[in-house]
């Protein structure tokens, strides 16, 4: 067994999660999202393991590709659309969904021959990031619509503010985006994670689409149990943690009160302690933001990160009276210790901690 830093990935929690988010939205079709490395969760393996989504969603054509070679043959949509006309080739040899957000793209897909791709065409309503202003969305719908390439015309938009749940952005982006799905007859799609775990109330302006089955909610984040809303954690939501990072003690050590700890000898002994080495570090994903007095687990008790963390080590302070041996599992995070928690101590997100899994020992998988 290697004692380097690994992914434990529990797949009958994400069907867990699905189920719970699904329920949050009855009636509406579920485009789930599994976009870098699902989160780093594992593409193929979360795939294979959600048979009731009814699209996958990925950034790129890279992933597409690969869950099409592992024998995935759901619906997959392109979230980032093509990055050049030679790439709608293989979106119709692939079968894949595509979203559309530029003017390039549509002439591109007005070059191409007969073909019946599904094109979303993504309605920017306040994101200021990728998609058409709904000012134009009459005339890029008419567009597409007009394309031999094109079989299918949807809509989305993305909402940029819904993981704040006092801020108005969000009504006023659906109240944009409903103001253009009024008239259209086709499917659309507007709630992420946030959206469908905070907005329920607001979302009920599309409940006539979603009774006609017209209506797709894009989760992320939470389908591995994670809470998009800042200062809660995937099981005040209900949802169960798909993940636990650990590694292992690879050393101790006994300190002397004034002893320093580490690059820089940032952290300083207040007391004679018994200090643990960890086979985790920021070549592993255990980010280099983690300050000093983050919490791991380590037979059952909480023990506080010492200096800075290194490429492949980190050190944790045992307590003066620590039985702990080498080869004890340390765990990162995981259920007891939530990686929301652990996104804090490092100034970041969640999102980002979980995808920065390099998987340098390969993932466990459970289903």
């Amino acid at each position: 067994m290697s004692f380097g830093a690994r992914a434990c990935i529990n797949l009958g929690a994400i069907q867990q999660n699905f189920q719970l988010i699904s329920e949050q939205a009855p009636g509406a079709r579920v485009m789930a999202v599994i976009k870098a490395n699902a989160y780093g969760h594992g593409l193929t393996d979360v795939a294979k393991s959600l048979p009731d989504a009814d699209c996958l969603a990925v950034a790129r054509l890279s992933e597409a590709i690969e869950l099409r070679q592992a024998g995935i043959d759901k619906p997959i949509a392109l979230l980032g659309g093509v990055f050049s006309a030679d790439e709608i080739d293989q979106v119709i040899d692939l079968q894949l969904q595509i979203c559309v957000h530029s003017e390039e793209q549509i002439t591109w897909l007005e070059k191409q021959g007969s073909a019946n791709i599904v094109a979303w065409a993504k309605i920017d309503t306040g994101m200021n990031r990728l998609g058409f202003r709904p000012d134009i969305a009459a005339a890029v719908i008419a567009r597409l619509r007009n394309c031999a390439a094109v079989g299918d015309v949807r809509l989305m938009t993305h909402l940029a503010n819904a993981d704040d749940r006092q801020d108005s952005t969000t009504t006023t982006q659906i109240d944009a985006f409903c103001a253009i799905t009024n008239d259209f007859s086709g499917d659309v799609s507007v709630a992420n994670s946030a959206g469908v775990l905070g907005w329920a109330e607001e979302l009920e302006i599309f409940a006539d689409i979603r009774e006609a089955g017209r209506l797709w909610i894009r989760p992320g984040l939470a389908l591995y149990g994670i809470s998009p809303f800042p200062g809660q954690c995937g099981a005040d939501l209900g949802l169960n943690p798909a993940m636990q990072f650990e590694a292992h003690l690879i050393a101790i050590k006994h300190l002397k009160k004034g002893e320093r700890v580490g690059y820089g000898g940032s952290w300083e002994a207040q007391q004679d302690t018994v200090l643990g080495v960890v086979s985790a570090g920021y070549g592993d994903g255990y980010s280099r933001h983690i300050e000093s007095g983050t919490p791991v687990l380590i037979n059952g008790r909480r023990a506080p990160v010492t200096g800075r963390i290194s490429m492949d080590l980190c050190s944790v302070n045992l307590g003066a009276r620590a039985t702990d041996q080498v080869g004890d599992t340390v765990i990162l995070w995981g259920e007891e210790l939530p990686v929301e928690e652990i996104a804090e101590h490092a100034g970041t997100i969640p999102y980002q901690l979980v995808c920065g899994i390099t998987n340098r020992e390969k993932s466990v998988i459970e289903d």
